[in-house]
């Protein structure tokens, strides 16, 4: 799995239109993604093979604007000995950079990975691996805290503080 690269433009309680500022409600649901349908992902301008994650074990969760049928962010996730990993997240092309269409992807996608960990017992622990210019950015913005070098991790805390910020309502599409 690559490292996490994602920024987390703002933390928001659903998406914010970057244009508007109207707070947007979501939904989240798993999915399942064929090998044709990442390769057009891919050709749309998505930067993962999101078929890959389901081979490793991973399941992955799509982020939409409730009633919407478009992605807004992906994130593969698997439970392992006491914590959620998070294998991959990223978000839709139409939200890179300064001039994304919603601002919150990011946060909102940890978020889903905070709500999986506690609905398995995982007591909120969720680990990743980071970009090595990323570390102390996500120590910034979570609160994470190393493992090794690269693998970092939120606990109990930093997950009850991520998810008092969200409005998460699984479902949806």
């Amino acid at each position: 799995m690559p490292d996490i690269d994602i920024i987390i433009d703002e933390l928001t309680p659903c998406l914010k239109d970057s244009k508007t500022g109207e707070i947007l409600n979501t939904d989240f649901s798993a999915i399942k993604i064929s090998k044709a349908e990442a390769r057009s992902m891919m050709k749309d301008g998505w930067k993962f093979d999101w078929s890959k994650p389901f081979q490793e074990g991973f399941e992955v969760f799509q982020l939409n604007i409730k009633d919407s049928k478009a992605v807004e962010g992906l994130i593969s996730l698997k439970n392992e000995d006491g914590f959620t990993f998070i294998g991959i997240v990223e978000s839709a092309p139409s939200n890179f950079g300064k001039n994304g269409k919603y601002t919150g992807v990011g946060g909102h996608l940890f978020a889903i990975a905070c709500q999986h960990s506690f609905k398995n017992g995982n007591d909120g622990y969720v680990a990743f691996d980071a970009k090595t210019d990323l570390v102390d950015y996500y120590k910034e913005m979570f609160n994470a805290k190393n493992i090794t070098e690269q693998r970092m991790y939120l606990d109990t805390d930093a997950a009850l503080k991520l998810l008092e910020i969200y409005t998460l309502e699984e479902g949806g599409q």
